[in-house]
């Protein structure tokens, strides 16, 4: 099979088994988003470990999925706000960990294990609140996750066709030397057009609410993008991972979602109630 046929069967895959799962609901939804969290966290322990720099991947791994699962909890009422506080002592228990472990680098080991809680389990916490009528005024529904998910792969989309088509002009070759202003552009048009789109099918924001949310998913997408590159640059790799053939890693794929989820919830909990 080429690698274009594998790319495609891949996102044909990858898009159902989210899509469905946000159909189906919270609970569903949340089972798959913490077996990608937890992926995911395994899959950025076991990138940055060196000889010399070893953060405690079990450890990681239970704090995160802890983290995850109380946003979760609270986003789906299962837990009053007050309960999220239950976080706080489990990320300190990543500092008195390292006295036991005995490893040369005991203060990057436990930056790494917070960054990696932070940088993942937190963004895919944060998702479930998409759903919470808590949160955005309006009944419980899946139209807000389907309608991020849709504008993020439909500004994806956009931004390579249109860069593969006319981009000249390097948006940030430092970083990611495929990546032009044309195509970003061209991924704007695409988001936009698909949340005007979208308005017309889940009324749970108005025209203007999902063309501003459209704005703010291009703009973080794109900077969640980058600095995944950032990061694989740094480590010199191509790839976060193989899980997804044709795609890389759970962190390629999920990149975007990464940046643009925290943007996405404090203007959904601020500015659409």
């Amino acid at each position: 099979m080429n690698n274009l046929a594998t790319r495609s069967l891949t996102a044909v895959f990858f898009v159902i088994a989210m899509v469905g799962s946000a159909l189906l609901g919270q609970n569903v939804f949340s089972g798959l988003l913490l077996i990608v969290t937890i992926y995911s966290l395994n899959e950025f322990i076991s990138l940055i470990e060196t000889e010399k720099t070893q953060p405690p991947k079990w450890a990681t791994l239970l704090v995160g999925g802890i983290t995850y699962s109380t946003l979760a909890a609270n986003a789906m009422e299962l837990i009053p706000a007050s309960g999220i506080i239950v976080i706080i002592p489990f990320i300190f228990f990543l500092f008195l960990l390292e006295l036991w472990r005995n490893k040369i680098n005991p203060f990057g080991n436990i930056a790494y294990s917070i960054m990696a809680v932070a940088y993942i389990a937190v963004p895919f916490g944060l998702m479930m609140y998409f759903f919470n009528p808590v949160v955005l005024s309006g009944p419980f529904h899946y139209g807000i996750v389907l309608g991020f998910l849709v504008i993020l792969w439909l500004n994806d989309t956009g931004a390579y066709f249109v860069g593969s088509l006319i981009g000249k002009h390097k948006l940030f070759e430092r970083i990611s030397p495929g990546k032009t202003w044309e195509g970003s552009f061209g991924g704007v048009l695409f988001a936009l057009l698909t949340a005007w789109g979208i308005s017309f099918i889940f009324r749970q924001l108005n025209v203007t609410q999902w063309m501003t949310l459209a704005i703010i998913i291009v703009i973080s997408g794109t900077l969640g993008d980058l600095v995944e590159s950032m990061l694989k640059r740094s480590l010199g790799i191509k790839d976060s991972g193989n899980i997804l053939p044709g795609h890389g890693g759970l962190l390629d794929r999920f990149d975007a979602v990464l940046l643009s989820a925290p943007f996405v919830f404090v203007y959904l909990a601020f500015f659409c109630r």
